[in-house]
């Protein structure tokens, strides 16, 4: 039995072998056994995207930065303020069409049509991530997005949970 680096005192996942950027070996559930590694890693770096930008923004919010014609509440005020005003709903659909129309893309992937890494949209006008610094990138924008994940989750509790913002500021106290 060969033991997890990530948890040394649980056995290594199967298929987490260190072959894929960020393979780290955690898997303390074994949902890489159950479920396809390329369709957790998609979800992984399409999380890891959003709370990237769901957290600047929720700063920003904060910090006063408010869009035109925006209410001006507070970023965990914000999503009741769209539901109301329909805004969400917009928001929704938007998604909805990327979502649609990345689909392909990941289908093929999935079924092994298309040689297409997790995550990939080829969305490097630049060339920043070829050749050589190709994983040293996707390493780079793994950590981010994990960081992101924990950041996001920690600015939103600690505003629920004490009604402040980010920087700590009170709300109506």
């Amino acid at each position: 039995m060969i033991k997890s680096k990530a948890i040394p005192f649980l056995e290594a996942p199967p298929l987490l072998d260190g072959s894929m950027p960020g393979d780290r070996g955690f898997d303390p559930f074994d949902l890489s056994s159950g479920i396809d590694i390329k369709w957790l890693r998609e979800a992984e770096l399409k999380h890891g995207r959003v709370c990237m930008i769901a957290w600047a923004g929720w700063v920003a919010v904060d910090l006063g930065l408010i869009a035109p014609g925006a209410p001006k509440v507070s970023s965990l005020e914000a999503h009741d303020a769209a539901v109301k005003s329909g805004a969400m709903l917009f928001l929704l659909g938007l998604i909805g069409c990327f979502e649609a129309v990345s689909y392909p893309a990941v289908a093929d992937m999935m079924s092994g049509e298309s040689d297409r890494e997790p995550g990939d949209f080829c969305l490097d006008p630049f060339g920043w991530a070829k050749g050589d610094k190709l994983r040293m990138r996707q390493e780079q924008e793994l950590e981010h997005g994990r960081l992101a994940m924990l950041a996001f989750s920690g600015v939103v509790t600690q505003s629920a949970l004490f009604n402040v913002g980010f920087p700590y500021q009170s709300f109506g106290q």
